[in-house]
C-alpha cells in the first residue's frame, strides 16, 4: 500500500513539475514574443520616408510644357467668354420660357465657373493627362458641395423636385429590390433551376469589379481594398433592416461579391500596380519624336501616369498613422453608404445615370485625396490637409447629414441586439488592439524620419557617407528583407 502511495505521489509531483515547466516555457516565450514585438515596433518607427519629397519639391515641368497645348490662355479665355455674355445678351432671341431660361443660366454660371476653375486655379498633385482635367474636377467638386448645402437647407419634398430640373422621370418613389428573396444555388422546383444566379448577374457584377479595380489603383495598396471590400459586407448585413437593398444570399455576399467581383478586381489592380512601379518613366516632347508612331505612341502615352510613387502606408509604425489609416477606412465606408443612402431618400433608380457620373467623380476626387494624405503622413515637412482632402471631407460629411435628415425615420431604426453586440465586441477588440501596440509595446526611442538622395528611377541604397551611430547597430532589428524602401521613385505620378 506504502508503495502505492510513494508511486501516486511521485506521479503528482512529477506532473507538477511538468507544469511548472510547461509554465515556465510559455512564460518565456511570451516574454521573447513581446521584445520581438517592440523590436519590430522600433524597426518600422526608423523606416525612412517612402519618398524623397525634396525632389517632389522642385519644379516640375513637362517636355511639352512650351507648346500651345500647356500653357494657360487666361486672356484668350477671358475673352472668349465675355464674346459669349454679350452675344447672350445682345443677340439672342429671348425666349419666353421661365423654366428653359431657369436651365440655361444655370447651365452657364456653372460653365463659367469652370472654366474659371480650369484657368486660374492652382495645379494638383497630377500631370497626365493634362493639369487643367485635375483643376476641372477640383472645381466641380466646389460646385458639387455647394449644391449639396443647398439641398441639406431644403424639405426632402422639394429636394426631389429639385432634381426634375435634371430629369422629369426623377423625384419619382423607388421599389428597393431584395437580393435575398430565394437563396437556393440550384432550385429544382423551378423551370430554370439556376435561375437564383441569374436574377443575381446583373450589370452591377461588372461595376463591383472595375469598381475595386479603380479603389486598388487610388490606394495603391491591396490590403486596404480587401479590408474595405469585407467591412462593406458586414456594413450590409447591419443595415439590412434599414434598406432592403442591402438583404443579400450569404454566397451573394461572400462569393459573388467579395470573391469573384471585388477580389478579381483587386487582384487586376495588384497586376496593374506592378506593371506601373516596374515602368521606365522617361518621357520626351511630342515634337521631338521624328516618326508618325513615336507621336501615336506618345499621344496614347499621354494618357497614363507621368511617374509613378508607392504608397507605403505602414499603419503600424505610429499611433497617428494608425488612427489615420483607420479614419480612412471609415471615412471609405461612409461614402460607400452615402451612395445608397443618397438613392433611397432622393428617389433616384439605380440605373441612373447620376449614380455612375458622381462614383467616376467620387474615384477622381479621391484618387487625389489619397495623395494627398499618404504626402501629409510621410513627409515631414508637410503639415496642413491638402485642398482635394478638405472638399472631399466636406463633401463626405455633407451626404451623410442629408441621408440622415431626409431618411431620420429609417437612420433611426435601431440594429438589431446581435448586431449591435457583434459591433461593440468589434469596437472593443480594435480599442485594445490600440492599446496594447502602441501603449503596452511601445517603442523606446522613436527618432524622426530621415531623408535620403534618391535618384530617379534608380533602386534606393544607403548612400555611403551614411553610417550607423555606435551603439544604433545593436538596437536595430537583425532580420534582413523584412522592411525595405521603395526602389522607384519619381518627381511627380500621375
Amino acid at each position: 500500500m506504502e508503495e502505492v502511495m510513494d508511486g501516486a505521489m511521485q506521479a503528482v509531483d512529477g506532473a507538477l513539475d511538468n507544469a511548472k515547466s510547461a509554465m515556465d516555457t510559455a512564460i518565456d516565450r511570451i516574454k521573447k514574443e513581446v521584445n520581438l514585438q517592440k523590436l519590430k515596433s522600433d524597426s518600422m518607427c526608423q523606416l525612412k520616408t517612402a519618398h524623397n519629397w525634396q525632389e517632389e519639391k522642385e519644379k516640375v515641368e513637362d517636355p511639352d510644357a512650351p507648346s500651345y497645348f500647356w500653357r494657360a490662355h487666361t486672356v484668350t479665355v477671358l475673352l472668349v467668354m465675355i464674346c459669349l455674355l454679350v452675344y447672350t445678351a445682345l443677340f439672342e432671341t429671348p425666349v419666353e420660357d421661365s423654366t428653359y431660361n431657369g436651365k440655361k443660366g444655370f447651365v452657364a454660371a456653372l460653365f463659367f465657373w469652370v472654366t474659371l476653375g480650369m484657368t486660374i486655379m492652382p495645379d494638383g498633385p497630377f500631370l497626365r493627362p493634362h493639369p487643367a482635367l485635375w483643376r476641372f474636377t477640383f472645381a466641380l467638386g466646389i460646385f458639387y458641395e455647394l449644391l449639396l448645402i443647398y439641398i441639406l437647407f431644403q424639405t426632402p419634398g422639394d429636394a426631389r423636385k429639385l432634381l426634375k430640373y435634371i430629369d422629369a422621370d426623377l423625384g419619382e418613389p423607388i421599389p428597393e429590390k431584395n437580393y435575398a428573396g430565394n437563396c437556393k444555388l440550384y432550385d429544382g422546383d423551378n423551370e430554370d433551376p439556376w435561375h437564383n444566379i441569374k436574377d443575381k448577374v446583373d450589370i452591377f457584377i461588372v461595376a463591383h469589379l472595375a469598381g475595386y479595380w479603380c479603389k486598388t489603383l487610388i490606394f495603391r495598396d491591396w490590403w486596404l481594398s480587401t479590408v474595405i471590400s469585407i467591412m462593406f459586407e458586414f456594413m450590409e448585413y447591419s443595415f439590412e433592416h434599414q434598406l432592403p437593398n442591402f438583404s443579400e444570399c450569404w454566397w451573394d455576399h461572400w462569393i459573388l461579391d467579395v470573391i469573384i467581383c471585388n477580389g478579381g478586381g483587386t487582384i487586376l489592380g495588384i497586376y496593374t500596380l506592378r506593371y506601373l512601379s516596374m515602368k521606365t518613366y522617361h518621357w520626351r516632347g511630342l515634337y521631338e519624336i521624328p516618326t508618325y508612331r513615336g507621336k501615336i505612341k506618345r499621344f496614347f502615352g499621354q494618357f497614363s501616369p507621368h511617374g509613378w510613387i508607392e504608397f507605403t502606408w505602414n499603419p503600424l509604425s505610429s499611433f497617428e498613422r494608425w488612427i489615420a489609416i483607420v479614419c480612412l477606412i471609415i471615412g471609405f465606408l461612409i461614402t460607400e453608404l452615402n451612395t445608397f443612402y443618397l438613392k433611397f431618400v432622393l428617389w433616384i433608380p439605380p440605373n441612373h445615370l447620376l449614380n455612375p457620373v458622381r462614383l467616376l467623380f467620387i474615384l477622381l476626387w479621391g484618387a487625389v485625396c489619397l495623395r494627398e494624405t499618404f504626402q501629409l503622413l510621410d513627409d515631414p515637412e508637410c503639415d496642413k490637409l491638402g485642398r482635394q482632402s478638405w472638399v472631399m471631407l466636406a463633401i463626405i460629411v455633407t451626404e451623410l447629414l442629408i441621408c440622415i435628415k431626409f431618411g431620420w425615420a429609417t437612420i433611426t431604426k435601431p440594429l438589431p441586439r446581435h448586431i449591435a453586440l457583434w459591433w461593440v465586441l468589434g469596437a472593443a477588440l480594435l480599442l485594445i488592439y490600440t492599446v496594447v501596440k502602441f501603449y503596452l509595446l511601445k517603442p523606446n526611442h522613436i527618432p524622426k524620419p530621415e531623408k535620403e538622395n534618391i535618384r530617379m528611377g534608380s533602386p534606393v541604397n544607403t548612400p555611403a557617407e551614411h553610417k550607423d551611430a555606435p551603439g544604433e547597430a545593436q538596437n536595430s532589428l537583425n532580420m534582413p528583407g523584412l522592411y525595405q524602401d521603395q526602389s522607384r521613385e519619381d518627381k511627380k505620378d500621375l
